[in-house]
């Protein structure tokens, strides 16, 4: 076994690998960006460097520079942990060419499974079945239109080199096809230098289902079950679960049989997953799974596998890295045993197309230690989200002996947990776990875009009203309890009171709140019996009560509660899976450009504006496309709101954007009239 590692990653899977290597005894050496030089991965490492910048390419993918440390560190391997650098053959070599060991499989194998066209030629060879559709070199536009027109739509348009749902678009119709084959070429070259792509046929109803493989140098490979991963939104996996549902002793034997034929066709070695797209449209059967792809690397999900095996993969990642043999064969594996699944915790806006957020974590905390529940995260209280890397927050992790069990501990451990400072996909995940599709395995990779509305639905403005009144309220309250105790000699002076206090008639007053960043103006009404009305619905608000970091209150007949930090300058709250930050409306602070009849489009998030579709002067019709933003290695399409003209543009194609910062303003047609 070796005696030191270090860890090339950061964030959760820094913090994972390093749990391992410190329980096994080994020196820990994490690396870090200026970004994350407090970061939680840095302070748990025996040692840490700084390796550049907070761009990725400029720290993270520098191979150089990472074995550069390593040299300098003494590390007698290097663990990649999963993206950057971790199916990154040419870094494997130089590795190697370092004398320090790669804890991963040999370049050969990465370079074999790396491109998803060849990769699906060798598992053709190996008799491994997969999907029907165009694998090949020729890569004009206009012939891999024709080629989709010859397989029919839907189909799937997947980057050559991809991953991780980068460089990947459906398309339903034959004049779509080009510009979805545009976005995917665009975002692999960002991604992975490289634009090429492969067609797909798109099955009705597919699941993805995935078999976990280990190999180790002496020719033994074995498989770890299968994990079901086809609750996913834009491509990206959400909850995964192992066992899957619904799968057959028979198929778990014939998938489990194909992975491993797929590993020993290109020689692997230490952890890899081989993933299939199943048609489930008659449910799970054997002779209906094609083979994906193979990641040459541990999965994000990779903890479902470990509570139903007992196995630490990171362990045996090590240990197969130093040359030891794998200590068990197929048959000493068994069964598996209970029932795992894993809920990812990002950053974003489910409300507004999952867009990413960032900001700083004002309030983190987790749900009680317990039987059953492990909590995988790279960040504590008052870390920031960068737009720089993956907005994951965290992963939250249960075993249970079923899978009724272990659903029922996953949304405990959900309702439980509080985020505040910024947008989170924390409810939408409550909804998911408790959904009655996905809770009666009747689901497949389409669930979530089919019943958005149901998983994601519209708050009630007029509750959120009232509930950011008496927030807001209660703020002024303890701000006001404290200037009185400094400054008024008169404790009951009308002064000091947040009733609308007046020497006659209809006690009034109005808020002029940003709610979420949207400006709101409430009017506020205090009736004798002591009942508040807010806002032009005059939603009634009453028995408004903080304690201990919670508010409750009665609105519109309703019992409300909320979990309330007041931070002097903003209120945050969470509230039925939604996340409130309220803040004063700066009266002053009006944007010039946003004038009757105009619409100011902004970037929503911190990004590189890649693309500016529109020039100015120039009509455009409601939904049209007008700039593409990459933020955290995807890109957004920001859209006309309505049909106008382009006024002026705010930004330049390659300029990095601040959230908020204004890219053009459109003139509608009642402006110009």
């Amino acid at each position: 076994m070796f005696s030191s590692v270090l860890i090339a990653n950061r964030g959760e899977i820094a913090v994972r690998v390093m749990r391992t290597a410190k329980r096994l005894g080994l020196r820990t050496i994490a690396v870090y960006s200026d970004q994350d030089a407090a970061a939680l991965h840095v302070r748990l490492a025996d040692e840490a460097y700084r390796i550049g910048p907070a761009e990725a390419a400029r720290s993270y993918l520098r191979g150089d520079r990472i074995i550069e440390v390593a040299r300098e560190a003494g590390a007698d391997c290097i663990h990649p942990g999963y993206g950057f650098l971790s199916e990154n053959a040419e870094f494997a070599e130089a590795c190697a060419d370092a004398g320090i060991a790669f804890v991963g499989p040999p370049p050969a194998a990465i370079r074999a499974m790396g491109l998803k066209d060849a990769a699906k030629a060798l598992m053709q060879q190996a008799g491994v079945p997969v999907v029907p559709g165009y694998h090949g070199d020729v890569q004009g536009d206009a012939f891999l239109k024709q080629k989709a027109y010859e397989l029919g739509y839907p189909l799937i348009i997947k980057a050559v080199a991809g991953g991780g749902g980068k460089g990947m678009r459906r398309v339903d119709r034959h004049q779509d096809f080009a510009d979805a084959l545009a976005a995917c070429q665009r975002e692999a070259r960002s991604a992975f230098g490289d634009d090429r792509v492969l067609i797909e046929r798109f099955l009705s109803k597919p699941r993805h289902i995935e078999v976990q493989v280990f190999g180790d140098a002496h020719g033994h490979v074995v498989h770890l079950f299968e994990r079901d991963c086809s609750l996913q939104r834009r491509h990206q996996k959400v909850i995964e679960e192992a066992p899957a549902p619904g799968m057959t002793p028979a198929m778990r034997s014939r998938m489990g049989e194909a992975a491993v034929a797929a590993a020993k066709a290109v020689g692997y070695q230490g952890a890899g997953t081989v993933e299939f797209i199943v048609d489930a449209s008659d449910g799970l059967h054997e002779n209906a799974f094609y083979f994906m792809e193979m990641n040459t690397r541990l999965q994000v999900e990779h903890p479902v596998t470990e509570a139903i095996t007992g196995l630490d993969l990171v362990e045996l990642q090590l240990r197969v890295a130093a040359g030891e043999p794998l200590s068990f064969d197929q048959q000493a594996l068994g069964v598996p045993v209970g029932h795992s699944v894993e809920a990812r915790l990002y950053a974003e806006d489910p409300a507004h197309g999952f867009l990413p957020q960032t900001g700083r974590l004002a309030r983190l905390s987790w749900p009680e230690d317990r039987e059953g529940l492990r909590i995988d995260t790279g960040v504590e209280e008052g870390a920031e989200i960068s737009p720089y890397y993956d907005p994951m927050i965290a992963k939250l992790i249960v075993w249970g002996a079923d899978r009724d069990q272990a659903l029922a501990r996953l949304g405990q451990a959900l309702r439980e947990t509080t985020i505040l400072g910024i947008k989170t996909n924390l409810g939408f995940l409550e909804r998911l776990v408790a959904f009655r599709p996905f809770v009666d395995e009747s689901f497949d990779t389409g669930l979530i875009d089919a019943r958005i509305d149901a998983l994601v639905p519209d708050v009630s403005l007029a509750l959120r009203d009232g509930l950011a009144a008496g927030l807001w309220l209660a703020h002024l309250k303890s701000l006001n309890t404290a200037r009185e105790s400094m400054l008024s000699d008169e404790p009951g002076s009308p002064w000091s009171l947040m009733n609308g206090w007046t020497l006659g008639g209809e006690a009034r007053s109005r808020l002029d709140l940003l709610i979420n960043g949207e400006a709101v103006g409430l009017d506020l009404v205090w009736r004798r019996d002591g009942a508040l009305l807010v806002g032009s619905t005059e939603v009634e608000v009453n028995e408004v009560a903080v304690s201990d970091g919670q508010v409750r209150a009665v609105i519109a007949g309703q019992s409300e509660t909320a979990i309330m930090l007041d931070e002097g300058n903003a209120v945050y709250a969470q509230w039925r899976g939604h996340h409130l930050e309220i803040r004063a409306q700066d009266l002053l602070d009006r944007d010039a450009e946003a004038a009757e009849g105009e619409a100011v489009i902004r970037a929503p998030m911190s990004g590189k504006l890649i693309r500016l579709l529109v020039a100015e002067g120039e009509a455009v019709e409601r939904g049209a496309r007008l700039a593409i933003l990459e933020a955290m290695k995807m890109e957004h399409a920001l859209v006309a709101p309505t049909s106008a003209v382009v006024r002026t543009l705010g930004a330049q194609e390659g300029q990095q954007l601040a959230e908020g910062h204004v890219i053009a303003v459109l003139e509608t047609p009642e402006a110009a009239a």
